[in-house]
């Protein structure tokens, strides 16, 4: 569980067409599965129950790890350290993220706590590359042949990256100060000798202290390494009211990654996070127009988590021998990646600019 690669796998149930035997996949946007072949849909079951929020302190303590947890098959990628399960029927696949070939025969078994939710993906494949497209047609000073580059949406592959959340009871106790501001009144003279006044901001600080408390609700930990194609920070954003409780039919037809982050160092973080939300409140608390916190005595409590899976399409295309990813997040469609620069292209502007700044000295030396 403590690997540095990015795990990869599919957990859904294979499910055939009552039809034509084709397997049913996940349709973007809605609460069903379908057949690519002749149509057959079927929805997915929804529950009104509430997502699987799992106690904390016997799973930091290697106690209940057999709980909500299954077996899965994964491969290892040898080019970039990423590890994917395939389905059975595939004899070969290629990585997600480096696009190097899998072998199928080289599967290992492992272990994972079972998501409590998923956000399912809102955007198909064919949205995604659309997204992409545009995104190209707008890049400044890109080359003029990259926009008819054949770029093929069949290597959009959608993955759902793993997080883990955490809620908590929190209390925390702070000493600290409340600043007030004054202005006084100084007089000087200007550059000109002449008597100016003006005012100055100046603050009074008082001793502080109290005690704050309330419910944190699911603080957002990523759960992998993502060694090899790391998410920008751009992306990373998505609506947690649309979360489903977990159905592996919401999985159909995606790549599921594996968290690669154990639950004690994401606890950890989510701690840090606990620490920095009481430090607000605190501050919220003291009032006056300034503040500060000197100490913080923290306290969580009733603390559970749940693994959840976000959506968000990857992939990577091939510009002048050298390769460029992309990421595009699965619900809101913002978009993310590394592009080509045209030297020519950079080249005439640096000396149009320059033509223009000399152009502009002549006319006011004149």
């Amino acid at each position: 569980m403590g690997n540095q690669g990015a795990d990869i796998l599919r957990t859904e149930l294979k499910r055939a067409c009552a039809n034509c035997g084709a397997e049913l996949k996940y349709s973007p946007g809605t609460t069903s599965i379908s057949c690519g072949y002749c149509g057959h849909k079927e929805d997915i079951p929804l529950t009104d129950s509430h997502f699987v929020e799992l106690e904390l302190q016997p799973y930091l303590q290697e106690m209940g790890g057999q709980r909500h947890a299954e077996d899965i098959s994964v491969l290892h990628c040898k080019n970039c350290g990423a590890d994917q399960h395939v389905e059975e029927h595939y004899k070969s696949l290629h990585c997600v993220y480096c696009g190097e070939p899998l072998v199928v025969e080289d599967a290992q078994t492992q272990q994972w706590i079972l998501p409590g939710a998923v956000l399912p993906f809102q955007l198909d494949q064919r949205e995604s590359f659309a997204v992409f497209r545009k995104w190209v047609k707008g890049l400044w000073f890109a080359p003029n042949n990259l926009k008819k580059a054949a770029l093929d949406p069949q290597f959009t592959k959608g993955l759902y990256l793993p997080y883990w959340t955490f809620d908590a009871q929190l209390r925390a106790h702070y000493r600290g100060q409340r600043g007030v501001y004054y202005y006084q009144t100084q007089r000087s003279r200007d550059a000109n000798g002449k008597m100016v006044t003006r005012q100055v901001r100046k603050t009074r600080w008082y001793p502080a202290q109290g005690e704050v408390s309330g419910f944190v609700d699911d603080t957002l930990i990523q759960a992998s390494h993502q060694r090899s194609g790391k998410i920008p920070r751009q992306i990373a954003h998505w609506d947690l009211g649309k979360l489903q409780p977990f159905h592996s039919g919401f999985l159909s037809g995606f790549v599921t990654e594996k968290y690669t982050i154990p639950l004690k160092d994401g606890h950890l973080d989510a701690q840090q996070e606990a620490r920095d939300i009481a430090t607000r409140w605190s501050k919220q608390h003291i009032g006056g127009d300034v503040q500060r916190v000197h100490s913080l005595d923290l306290r969580l409590s009733q603390e559970t988590f749940k693994h959840i899976l976000l959506p968000v399409y990857i992939s990577a295309y091939r510009f002048n021998r050298k390769a460029y990813r992309f990421f595009i997040n699965g619900e809101n469609g913002r978009i993310s990646g590394t592009r080509p620069y045209s030297f020519w292209k950079i080249f005439l502007a640096v000396l149009l600019g320059l033509g223009l700044i000399g152009a502009l000295a002549v006319l006011l030396g004149r």
